[in-house]
């Protein structure tokens, strides 16, 4: 019985971790396939999630972002807030919106959770216009 307790136990975590994106996750090039920087996604105090460059892993031409229309104008590419406003929507996080530091353009974002990876969508208007990126768990 307390194997079974203890098994039980063990799936519960797994599966509450399983949704989660909090953590550190290595984004890639899209025309590289090498990776690119570290962001890190925590949840404030808002309920609400936010990501941030922590590393850069390749040095940008510019390492600022020039792009950039809002506060984030000509900030430092490493500490910007690339994701913000995102809301947990059962296994995805949505609502909120992701901005390429390397043209400035933002877009609206949704995340899933698959093992060790992250696949992140941004697009314009609908979801289906758009492209997805696979980051993965810093461990």
């Amino acid at each position: 019985m307390k194997k079974f307790v203890f098994a039980f136990i063990g799936l519960f975590v797994a599966t509450l971790s399983y949704a989660q994106i909090e953590g550190k996750w290595k984004t890639i090039d899209d025309q590289t396939g090498k990776a690119k920087s570290i962001v890190e996604i925590t949840k404030k105090p808002n309920g609400k999630y936010y990501g941030k460059v922590v590393q850069l892993l390749i040095k940008p031409e510019n390492p600022n972002c020039t792009g950039c229309k809002d506060d984030r104008k000509n900030k430092p590419i490493q500490g910007m807030e690339v994701i913000r406003d995102m809301q947990k929507e059962g296994n995805e996080f949505t609502g909120g919106t992701i901005t390429d530091p390397k043209t400035g353009k933002t877009y609206k974002c949704n995340i899933t959770r698959n093992g060790d990876k992250l696949d992140v969508r941004g697009y314009m208007g609908f979801s289906l216009i758009g492209r997805t990126q696979t980051w993965h768990a810093v461990k």
